[in-house]
Order: structure tokens, then sequence, then C-alpha cells
């Protein structure tokens, strides 16, 4: 049996932090769920996060920070900027406990803001202003460009995690010829 190093079995946490808060969002799921995926105890968990805050903020982040380096990578790409960097986010959301870990983070961010904490969502909004202002630059500052295009892709989100097929006519108003929309 091969042994992982604590980085290595903290990217297992991670990854099963991910899967578990997708489908039970922050206040259904319990690190003991996400423990016994990974095959670790409670307490070692616990060491290598502090608390559940923190680890559900990890899983977060790990989803906003994939966004950034894919669109990059898309822009070196010849095609136009906003088809690049669409297919480019529907390769990533692809992987539906990516996207519903989106969706789980959103709803987890305005319930603590709901309760006066105000502090959680500061890490998630840090993330979203950076993808926010590459698109800016990747439209060439044009903010109704930027708007539009990020704004598309909340609809997305919103269509794929309700499972709408991609021939449904609610994706109609979308330009989506040139992406393939995620199964």
């Amino acid at each position: 049996m091969v042994r992982m190093s604590a980085e290595e079995r903290r990217e297992s946490v991670i990854r099963a932090a991910i899967t578990e808060f997708a489908r039970g969002g922050y206040d259904g799921t319990s690190t003991e769920a996400i423990a016994k995926r990974v095959g670790v105890s409670q307490p070692y968990l616990f060491r290598l996060f502090k608390n559940k805050r923190e680890l559900f903020l990890a899983a977060a982040m790990r989803c906003l920070e994939e966004t950034p380096p894919a669109f990059a990578d898309a822009l070196q790409s010849d095609r136009p900027p906003r088809e690049a960097m669409a297919s480019a986010y529907m390769g990533l959301i692809d992987d539906r406990d990516r996207l519903l870990m989106q969706m789980q983070t959103y709803v987890a961010v305005a319930s603590a803001e709901a309760a006066g904490d105000h502090e959680f969502g500061d890490a998630i909004r840090e993330g979203w202003a950076e993808i926010w202002d590459q698109a800016q630059v990747a439209f060439a500052g044009d903010v109704r460009g930027t708007t539009d295009f990020l704004g598309c892709g909340m609809l997305i989100n919103v269509l794929v995690a309700l499972g709408y097929p991609e021939d449904h006519r609610v994706w109609s108003g979308l330009n989506m010829s040139k992406v393939k929309a995620p199964r």
C-alpha cells in the first residue's frame, strides 16, 4: 500500500469535499461523510483543516480558481474570446459536482450574509472579481460584453443544474452553435 503525503491527502480531502458539499450543501454535509469518502478519520480531517468552514472554503475556492486558467488557455486559441471562453467554461461545468459546488457556494455565502457573517464570502467575492477582471480584459474593457458573457454563464449554470437537455427551447436565446452544452 502506497502512503500519501499530507499534501496529497489534503488534495484528496478537497476533492471529496467538493463532491459531498455539492450534493448536500454546507449545512447538509457532515465532515464525517467527507472523511469516510476519503478513508480517513474525522480527527485526521481536522488536522488538515481546522473546521468545516475552512474545508468548505477550500473546496469552493478550488472550483473558482480553476476558471481563470481555463479562460487563459482558451484565449490562446484563434477562436473569438467569447466562443473560446464559453467553450472552456462548458468543459469545467461538465463535471456536475463542480457545477453544483459552485451553486452551493452562492447559497452558503448568501446564508452567511443573512446571518450577519460578512467575512465568510470575502474570499469567494475576491475569486469572482478575478474572473470578472479576466473577462473584462478579454472583452477589451467592454463592461456590457463582460456583463452579458458572465450573465449568460449564470443562466447556463441554472439550465444545466436543472437538467435541461441542450435541444430544449430554454437554450434558444443562447448562441451555443459553436459551444457544446454539458450533458
